[in-house]
């Protein structure tokens, strides 16, 4: 009898630990195609057409250059066409793929200077020319 015990308790013990590692491990990666997302504000200090590229200056992160696809959203800015260099309380909400920041969102924000995310993978891309 205390043999049967034993021998129900370890597997129960063994089961508990099998489902407490697939549920810690099921939610700790995130899958391929999520990517966080981050939130720079700030003015457009230059853009280019040609590469659907704008740079956003922001204050407190430095400044970014931000791609434009056809799956960007605007709000309250007339599109691509509509972001105009200069223009200040500009918010864009990004994600980083392939080494570039792509834009999810952009407007025209109400600047009241809160950012979103986390912008540890690096800011102040000074590279390539960004004229229009």
């Amino acid at each position: 009898m205390r043999r049967k015990f034993f021998v129900s308790t370890a597997l129960v013990a063994v089961g508990a630990l099998a489902i407490a590692a697939s549920s810690a491990t099921a939610g700790a990666a995130p899958t391929a195609g999520a990517a966080a997302l981050h939130q720079f504000e700030g003015t457009v200090v230059s853009k280019n057409s040609a590469t659907r590229t704008f740079r956003l200056r922001d204050s407190e992160r430095g400044t970014f250059r931000i791609r434009v696809t056809r799956n960007t959203r605007f709000e309250r800015i007339a599109g691509f066409r509509g972001l105009k260099v200069g223009a200040t309380n500009i918010e864009s909400t990004v994600r980083r793929s392939d080494g570039r920041w792509i834009a999810v969102e952009v407007e025209r924000s109400g600047g009241g200077g809160e950012h979103g995310g986390d912008d540890n993978s690096g800011g102040d891309d000074n590279s390539g020319s960004d004229d229009d």
